[in-house]
């Protein structure tokens, strides 16, 4: 049985306990007017894979190619994580099943979970994308440790992701905008990204004339 935390070695009084609690909860569902994508997050070998359901996910670099995941330090998965290969696997939105799977929720307990062939870490048949990461670093962060990975094997498909909002489970709805990313830093076809292909392909940037 998991005990609660005892609040006597924060040095608060039972009423700021409960302040404490009340403006945790808080937070928390303001974050999750956040909508993000869904992964499973696993760790193990062909015989002995496990995962978990996880929504802190973020990329960090390009180069070097890493990512990071967030877990909570009480989860099982986060001991897993230490000094070890995972795999990053990013849901579809057919397969909200699994995502409930691998959460632990009591409505994916009986959904069968399908492996394909391992690429350093464990990988879940039909996802949109998936990423095996190799250990980079390990950060604090409060009751959360942030893993840090290099990527050492990508690929991806198309098709429609799985999203999460406000603690549901939800699809994206409409058409995407093709110029969303028009003229911003991130514009594939123009700006940082142009000169990075320049710099990588070994062709000096192009200067400005008079």
């Amino acid at each position: 049985m998991l005990r609660a935390k005892d609040d006597s070695r924060t040095g608060r009084s039972p009423p700021e306990a409960a302040d404490h609690r009340r403006r945790a909860v808080g937070l928390r569902d303001c974050l999750g007017h956040f909508a993000t994508g869904v992964t499973v997050v696993t760790v193990g070998t062909p015989g002995d894979a496990h995962g978990a359901t996880v929504n802190a996910f973020v990329s960090v670099s390009l180069d070097p190619a890493l990512v990071m995941v967030s877990l909570n330090r009480r989860s099982q998965l986060c001991a897993r994580l230490e000094d070890s290969a995972f795999g990053v696997n990013i849901l579809a939105a057919r397969q909200r099943d699994l995502g409930l799977h691998f959460a632990g929720a009591s409505a994916g307990a009986d959904v069968p979970v399908e492996w394909e062939e391992f690429a350093l870490a464990p990988r879940l048949r039909g996802c949109l994308g998936f990423l095996a990461c190799s250990p980079w670093a390990v950060y604090e962060g409060g009751d959360h440790l942030l893993y840090v990975g290099e990527v050492r094997h990508f690929d991806h498909h198309d098709g429609e992701p799985l999203v999460f909002h406000r603690g549901a489970f939800r699809d994206l709805h409409g058409e995407p905008d093709p110029n969303a990313w028009a003229g911003s830093f991130d514009d594939p076809a123009a700006g940082p990204w142009q000169l990075y292909d320049l710099l990588q392909a070994g062709t000096p940037p192009p200067t400005d004339k008079d």
